[in-house]
């Protein structure tokens, strides 16, 4: 379920007010610290929970007394913490007690049935990154994250989470997923006006 960028995204950013705003037309403009930080600002009060880069595997972990829980997205790439962020937003209350939300996670080599059960869990949070990209303005694409094991159809699963995330857009409400969205969106095309 975890996967990181193949290419360090750069930091071009000027600032404008606490949180630094992204240069229109710079190269490099999508900066993970940025995310860190308006994730901070939408999530960590209500929530108790920060965004924090530099792991080598992404991790999410409850926090202890006094301690934020912690979403360990990989290295400084923008898209792992995009990634790490719609698991967070799929896990409900109880799975954000558990160490990596409970779930067991089947590395690189999977077989054809465990790269079909990989592609079942990861549908919904790669549709939601899929919008977080979108809000954005980063380029998306799924990923199958089983460079030496069996793909299946990337086709395929490229549709269920293309068809997952317009169920999404059907369902904007006061949910996690579209808060991130509505501040996404703010951050990275202001002006851009969003249903729901």
């Amino acid at each position: 379920m975890r996967y990181g960028d193949s290419v360090k995204d750069g930091a071009a950013t000027v600032s404008v007010g606490s949180i630094a705003q992204p240069q229109a037309g710079a190269q490099g403009r999508f900066d993970a610290r940025d995310l860190e930080r308006l994730f901070a600002q939408t999530f960590a009060e209500r929530y108790d929970t920060v965004l924090c880069g530099g792991a080598e595997e992404p991790f999410y972990q409850p926090g202890q007394p006094g301690q934020p829980h912690r979403i360990l997205y990989t290295r400084d790439y923008f898209r792992s913490a995009l990634h790490e962020v719609a698991h967070w937003c799929v896990a409900g209350a109880a799975r954000r007690q558990q160490a990596d939300y409970g779930y067991w996670y089947a590395p690189d080599g999977r077989d054809a049935v465990q790269q079909q059960a990989f592609e079942q869990v990861e549908v919904r949070p790669q549709a939601l990154e899929l919008l977080f990209c979108e809000a954005c303005g980063h380029p998306f694409a799924v990923s199958l994250d089983n460079l030496n094991g069996e793909t299946g159809d990337a086709t395929a699963f490229a549709a269920a989470v293309a068809a997952q995330a317009a169920r999404y857009r059907e369902q904007m409400r006061n949910q996690r997923w579209a808060r991130w969205l509505h501040t996404l969106t703010g951050f990275y095309q202001p002006g851009k006006k969003l249903s729901g």
